[in-house]
């Protein structure tokens, strides 16, 4: 006859445990918890990078070998076919070895020497990143800048790839401002690499009249490319932040706080050419949110004006005059405005990118990457 149920014979031996309510546990358990779920997420992330990395090299290592037999044998497409199908012969669950990823790997061994792979921050970003390096990056100083600029501000391909065709790096730290002259050393570099010349608003679509409220509003309506744009770090606050003093009311344009440089930045449009008297009312919001809104321990805020045209000197002198630390740049709605014609054609276009980076995320406080 066998068991019934409810006899529990081997009761002491055997058990169906049960999970301890939250309740039960002592104050310090959310603390454990924490510290070894990081060491977890920490494990997982090096494990990835650790597995990344090999990969990396491996495909540095088949497409160092294709171009040294190439170059020594003076071959064709054919044997990179017929190598593709052996390989997935041999190694049928393995993905990766198309002839078009064999080509892929042969151009990234041109491209990069085993030193640049091992030691530079190439080597951490997933394959993918590396072939959008290889067909968008003109050379090696704009690789190695992009690949820098992907790990340290974690892009995705889609973020690389934009960042890329609007030419980030020739206009990173191109701003005409005042900075070493207003700012602690420590600082002024940082601040410098955070504003650009010009800044691009592709996907602004203005009427003729252009005027700054409806620059305004497009750009807190696409508030995630526009922090894009702006870069890693900057945190939207508000936009016509109203100031009352006595019984005069101004509105700052827009207001952001920057993450890294721990300082308020204010950002004023201008849909004219640069004139210096928007100086002066840059500087009165400046100085109100130091007074009014900064903490003891934030950096002193930081002013962008953003005009529709700039005389560069003209500029320059004019920030001279101010203690305050500004920085002066153009905006631009479209990158071909700027950039030589060989580039115009490359370029996607506005609905494009609109397609590949449009979400509507209004609520969105801090800038992500790029996240991206």
């Amino acid at each position: 006859m066998g068991i019934g149920p409810g006899t529990r014979k081997h009761a002491a031996e055997a058990s169906f445990p049960g999970t301890p309510g939250k309740s039960t546990m002592p104050e310090w358990y959310p603390e454990l918890l924490s510290s070894v779920s990081g060491h977890v997420a920490a494990g997982r992330r090096r494990s990835i990078a650790a597995v990344n990395q090999q990969v990396i090299q491996t495909y540095w290592a088949i497409g160092r070998d294709i171009l040294e037999r190439q170059e020594s044998e003076g071959w064709g497409s054919k044997v990179i076919d017929r190598l593709s199908t052996d390989l997935r012969r041999q190694f049928p669950e393995a993905k990766g070895f198309s002839p078009r990823s064999l080509k892929y790997m042969r151009a990234f061994a041109a491209a990069w020497t085993l030193d640049e792979i091992v030691q530079q921050p190439a080597a951490q970003l997933p394959w993918g990143h590396q072939m959008v390096l290889l067909d968008k990056a003109g050379n090696t100083e704009a690789r190695l800048w992009y690949a820098a600029a992907a790990v340290e501000h974690g892009w995705s391909r889609n973020v690389l790839v934009h960042h890329i065709e609007t030419r980030r790096m020739e206009r990173s730290g191109k701003a005409v401002t005042n900075f070493e002259a207003t700012l602690p050393p420590e600082d002024t570099d940082l601040a410098q690499q955070s504003f650009k010349d010009p800044y691009v608003f592709d996907f602004v679509a203005m009427t003729d009249r252009r005027n700054e409220r409806e620059l305004e509003n497009q750009l807190v309506d696409h508030i995630q490319k526009f922090l894009l744009e702006l870069g890693q770090g900057f945190a939207f606050v508000g936009r016509q932040v109203r100031l009352v003093i006595d019984e005069d009311e101004f509105f700052t344009d827009l207001l952001f706080y920057h993450l890294k440089l721990r300082a308020y930045v204010v950002i004023e449009l201008k849909a004219t050419k640069f004139d210096p008297s928007y100086l002066g009312q840059l500087g009165m919001y400046m100085a109100a949110v130091d007074d009014l809104l900064a903490h003891k321990d934030d950096k002193p805020t930081i002013g962008l004006l953003l005009c529709k045209s700039k005389n560069d000197l003209v500029a320059e002198y004019a920030l001279r005059t101010t203690q305050m630390p500004i920085g002066v740049s153009e905006w631009k709605t479209e990158i071909v405005e700027s950039l030589p014609e060989e580039f115009a054609t490359t370029l996607p276009s506005i609905e494009e990118l609109e397609a590949e980076l449009s979400q509507d995320i209004s609520n969105t406080t801090v800038t992500q990457g790029d996240s991206p």
